[in-house]
């Protein structure tokens, strides 16, 4: 059965095959999702700009039209929706890829219908998590309410993907703490994630950039992983 609370979220499923999208909607409608499907990429931004009640959309990174990535990057410039990218197993580039352009999961294909599951429910619980503490953390001039999805520096609104959004609230909460990548992973990927440190690098990366000279907030240890320390000269 769905979890609770998510149990009546609405995804959108875009994949130019038809066999796949049935099989995705049948496990996800076996979990009480609502399930509305776009069979290009073209399709699919239409519907996401017509629907405001879609709370994920699993993308196929190639579709005609317009491809996945393209879909991603225009989806990024106004909204910070869940996005679970689906690519043929073994093609890395496209998980990077899809990293940098703010994808928030991904699942290669041939997949199980566990692993499906699994992804999606952790995407969407943590989208709406709010049972992880503090409703709104602050260091060093960075703000993020969790409620409300919103961060901010110097109160300027900063536009983050959900994952690069817990990334800096999982490092806002272990300010001082030397991170480990396995430990990154786990706690903000969850335990069943597959994936390896260049998907935190990915990350890192990105929240450097968004942050602009806070960024450099975010220390490396090497041969480890990072530490989040607010710097008095920034």
């Amino acid at each position: 059965m769905g979890l609770g609370v998510m149990s009546k979220n609405k995804i959108l499923v875009a994949d130019d095959e038809s066999r796949m999208r049935k099989l995705i909607k049948d496990y996800l409608v076996r979990e009480d999702y609502e399930v509305i499907e776009a069979e290009n990429g073209e399709q699919a931004l239409d519907m996401f700009y017509m629907d405001s009640e879609i709370s994920l959309i699993i993308l196929d990174v190639m579709m005609p039209k317009v491809d996945g990535f393209a879909v991603l990057k225009e989806i990024r410039e106004t909204s910070s929706i869940p996005v679970l990218m689906l690519t043929a197993k073994g093609e890395e580039n496209d998980v990077l890829n899809g990293f940098e352009l703010g994808a928030d999961e991904y699942i290669n294909k041939p997949f199980s219908p566990k692993i499906l599951m699994a992804r999606v429910n952790a995407v969407l619980r943590r989208s709406v998590d709010d049972s992880i503490g503090k409703k709104v953390v602050e260091a060093g001039g960075i703000q993020l309410d969790v409620d409300a999805h919103v961060a901010t520096n110097d109160g300027t609104p900063v536009e983050l993907s959900v994952k690069e959004f817990e990334l800096l609230y999982y490092f806002i909460n272990n300010e001082g703490i030397a991170l480990s990548r396995e430990k990154i992973l786990n706690h903000v990927w969850d335990y069943d994630y597959f994936g390896d440190a260049r998907t935190i690098d990915t990350h890192v990366k990105k929240l450097r950039s968004k942050l602009d000279d806070k960024g450099n907030y975010i220390k490396t240890i090497w041969g480890m992983g990072y530490k989040f320390e607010v710097d008095a000269k920034v």
